[in-house]
């Protein structure tokens, strides 16, 4: 369970880099103004579903912190916050270690959208942001669904598997 668990937050890191250093050559650049795709809040949103929604709030809360640390800047907590709610949410909800494609799905598109409107409401209450929920929704909301719709479709079936062997190696300790 280790082993995996610490492949787990290195795979969150290497995520949290490539989105700083990889993705911008990646995305036209028409594009990097308005996206900002955030692909280590989809891997938590598969470890909230298919391992454990406690672990997902430490690692949005986490993750998230490292995020308003290097990227965000103006406040020090907004993507902690959202993050790590919106994973406890989304595994309250849909709690299922055997979730099929389609749920998954849903709740990434779900997810990304919780997030993106908790971050705004945050910037809309702090006054960073003057323009309204119509605006960003066109302009970087329904981008960042869709990019983080195809990330999700790609990693679907390694991070699934590899969660739900975490999970059973998990029962399998606290039962002996």
């Amino acid at each position: 369970m280790k082993i995996r668990g610490q492949v787990l937050i290195l795979l969150l890191f290497a995520l949290f880099i490539a989105e700083g250093t990889i993705l911008p050559w990646l995305l036209p650049d028409s594009w990097h103004p308005r996206m900002v795709p955030n692909l280590v809040f989809v891997v938590i949103l598969f470890v909230s579903v298919y391992y454990s929604r406690h672990t997902a709030l430490v690692l949005g809360i986490v993750f998230g912190l490292i995020h308003d640390v290097v990227y965000y800047g103006f406040i020090i907590g907004p993507y902690s916050f959202a993050m790590g709610l919106s994973a406890y949410l989304l595994g309250l909800v849909f709690t299922a270690r055997r979730a099929p494609m389609p749920i998954m799905m849903g709740a990434v598109l779900l997810g990304s959208f919780l997030l993106d409107s908790m971050l705004f409401a945050i910037d809309h209450l702090f006054q960073l942001n003057h323009q309204n929920f119509d605006w960003a929704l066109a302009q970087y909301m329904i981008p960042d669904l869709f990019i983080h719709f195809l990330f999700a479709l790609i990693i679907y079936v390694p991070v699934r598997k590899q969660l739900q062997r975490l999970g059973i190696r998990v029962k399998k300790e606290e039962n002996v």
